[in-house]
């Protein structure tokens, strides 16, 4: 077996094994691997393909290539990452990042067109921002059951700032 099969073996294993220890107590069969994994098992190596096409196979003049690529291997890292952690309605911003992704790609390995950094930025920003208020969202809507407490440790600061008198009062 040559060290690139490993690779691939190794990372399926441990994939199916993290997959396996979060479904303890449920019935595990193909149709639920399947369900689960279905961006490693075709959206991410259709991106390594493009990848390999162009790295090994046409060079610089097919630089094209590296934008489908890099958007489907960000795209199923993402889309693996939804499966796995079950959260579709907080991960969406990492499609917009992963459109960056792929034109961040064939800017850098391409002509390094100064003009293409507008989009990538703009995407990159985007991502960015929509990413961040949904994860301060999913936060503090997790947060919730602390919100007694929360009141509770403002009540006790303000009045400790109320009540407490500054030396120059003195």
């Amino acid at each position: 077996m040559n060290r690139q099969a490993k690779a691939v073996a190794g990372a399926a294993l441990v994939l199916l094994g993290a997959y396996l220890m979060l479904q303890q107590g449920t019935e595990v069969g193909p149709g639920q691997i399947f369900a689960h994994f279905w961006p490693s098992l075709f959206v991410i190596p259709l991106g390594i393909l493009f990848h390999w096409m162009y790295f090994s196979l046409m060079g610089r003049k097919a630089t094209g290539l590296l934008i489908p690529g890099g958007i489907l291997v960000s795209a199923g890292l993402v889309c693996q990452f939804a499966m796995l952690l079950d959260n579709w309605a907080y991960i969406w911003p990492g499609f917009i990042l992963a459109v960056a992704f792929g034109l961040w790609e064939f800017y850098w390995f391409g002509s390094r067109n100064r003009w293409l950094l507008i989009p990538i930025n703009i995407l990159l920003v985007l991502g960015l921002l929509f990413g961040a208020v949904f994860s301060i969202s999913a936060l503090t809507s997790s947060l919730n059951s602390l919100f007694p407490y929360a009141a509770l440790v403002c009540i006790l600061l303000g009045s400790f700032l109320l009540l407490k008198r500054s030396r120059a009062e003195h």
